[in-house]
């Protein structure tokens, strides 16, 4: 029974990955992730007691984690920071496209939406990018930089790729993704 509780609590968390990443908090209702996640309602407040906000801050955690070993992989492949930092903007896009602009980073849509107002949430929120900032510089400080300066960079970098993918999704054009790729490499020089 615990191996079947398990994957019905599984399919509501991607359930809801899914529809928070491509319509936000506000737009997503439970009954939705219920359908999505083909479970009975009462497994939802079995699994979540917590609600809405425990489901939605599993999701977001889950999908940040899924983006640190996209960071790790990368970078364990990658021969400095600039090529992390361009395979990771062509891994975005790819998976932006792929999903038909539905997708972008899975993380900005809620931050946006309850950073202000519901303090559990904007907490996993700030997590999931304080982790993605420090892998980048991590990096960073592993090709050279000081400290403090890695610490910038990441932090200018993440912003770069974050409103990248913002705007192409907006835009549903991998366009902005490109140009932050130039600019990323501009100022990770050559």
């Amino acid at each position: 029974m615990a191996v079947k509780g398990d994957q019905t609590r599984a399919r509501l968390i991607d359930a809801a990955r899914t529809l928070v990443e491509a319509r936000g908090y506000f737009g997503t209702g439970l009954n939705e992730v219920i359908e999505a996640g083909k479970a009975p309602r009462g497994s939802l407040y079995h699994h979540f007691p917590g609600g809405k906000d425990q489901l939605t801050a599993e999701a977001l955690t889950a999908s940040a984690r899924e983006i640190d070993t996209v960071i790790g992989d990368l970078a364990e492949r990658a021969p400095d920071t600039r090529a992390l930092v361009e395979a990771l903007l062509d891994a975005l896009a790819d998976r932006m496209e792929e999903a038909a602009y539905t997708k972008g980073c899975p993380i900005a849509t809620v931050a946006l939406e309850v950073a202000a107002t519901n303090d559990p949430l904007q907490k996993v929120c700030a997590d999931a990018y304080d982790g993605w900032q420090r892998a980048l510089a991590d990096r960073l400080a592993a090709d050279g930089h000081a400290a403090g300066d890695a610490e910038d960079l990441a932090c200018s970098l993440l912003a770069l790729i974050e409103g990248a993918l913002v705007l192409a999704r907006a835009q549903r054009s991998r366009t902005p993704i490109e140009r932050a790729r130039r600019t990323a490499g501009a100022l990770l020089g050559s």
